[in-house]
């Protein structure tokens, strides 16, 4: 995989793709990487590739104002290898709220001022794959109920923010949802 040129080297790249590899990645399906610092989510191998706009594969998020940290009840976005164990939300609305994973009937307008921790839109919930770092007591990724889902706040997006999911505007993450799968492989990478 050779790496268009985005401005800056990006650090975390090789250990994505070793970890992904670890995890049986033919380098040919779409994985996802939160990089923290960048406060981006990338799709690769297509953020990588020339003959595409690189904005097109990469879109800004939230992750938690806590930090990173995959402790039970810490309210940090948890770090290492994932996957997408369940995608939730199909062909509701755009804005759409979500409790427990099921759609409120309420749609919520892109808004500046925050009310609340809502989940709109799209929901990829993580599983961790990492036993004692983000799967197994104390510290499952799963069990916290962590996603990657639409927010009415996208004035927040690039700033640390969440409760400890990963944020994302609720056009982006339409977007995303059709792109990934159940099973799809996603690294966190800490700040």
């Amino acid at each position: 995989m050779t790496v268009a040129p985005f401005g800056r080297h990006y650090d975390w790249l090789p250990a994505a793709r070793t970890a992904f590899q670890a995890a049986g990645w033919d380098g040919v399906a779409r994985v996802l990487v939160v990089d923290g610092a960048a406060q981006r989510l990338y799709l690769l191998p297509d953020c990588c590739r020339q003959e595409q706009p690189l904005s097109a594969w990469h879109w800004p998020v939230s992750t938690a104002a806590n930090g990173f940290g995959n402790r039970q009840d810490s309210g940090c976005t948890p770090v290492g290898l994932h996957r997408i164990a369940a995608c939730i939300g199909a062909g509701e609305p755009c804005g759409m709220c979500f409790k427990s994973r099921l759609p409120t009937g309420q749609i919520l307008p892109d808004c500046t001022e925050p009310s609340g921790d809502f989940i709109t839109t799209r929901i990829l919930w993580l599983e961790g794959l990492e036993e004692g770092v983000n799967r197994g007591e104390g510290c499952d990724s799963k069990a916290r109920y962590v996603y990657i889902h639409g927010t009415p706040y996208s004035t927040q997006l690039g700033q640390p923010v969440s409760a400890g999911c990963v944020r994302m505007h609720n056009l982006d993450v339409l977007t995303l949802f059709d792109l990934v799968q159940e099973g799809t492989l996603v690294w966190i990478h800490p700040a």
